[in-house]
């Protein structure tokens, strides 16, 4: 059930930062640096919220959807390597 909740949260995390990617985008890519430092803000910000010691106790199935899917959706390394690619 958890690959559903991961894959799940990936189709938003990249929706998301399709999105952001076609509004800011211009001659350089803002929307890939915005998308790239919200998503690692966000990753360690619920993270430490939601560690075992943190403050809200999340499940583990939670803390995928959340952290693997939708911020590793929304983060993906590859746009960002093409879009340095397109800049050089």
């Amino acid at each position: 059930m958890s690959y559903l909740w991961v894959a799940l949260g990936g189709a938003l995390g990249s929706g998301g930062r399709f999105y952001l990617a076609v509004r800011l985008n211009g001659a350089f890519p803002w929307g890939t640096l915005a998308v790239n430092v919200t998503g690692a803000f966000l990753i360690g910000f619920f993270g430490v919220l939601t560690a075992a010691e943190g403050r809200f106790a999340v499940s583990l199935g939670a803390r995928q959807f959340f952290m693997i899917g939708v911020c590793g959706g929304f983060t993906t390394f590859s746009s960002f390597s093409l879009q340095t690619l397109y800049l050089a």
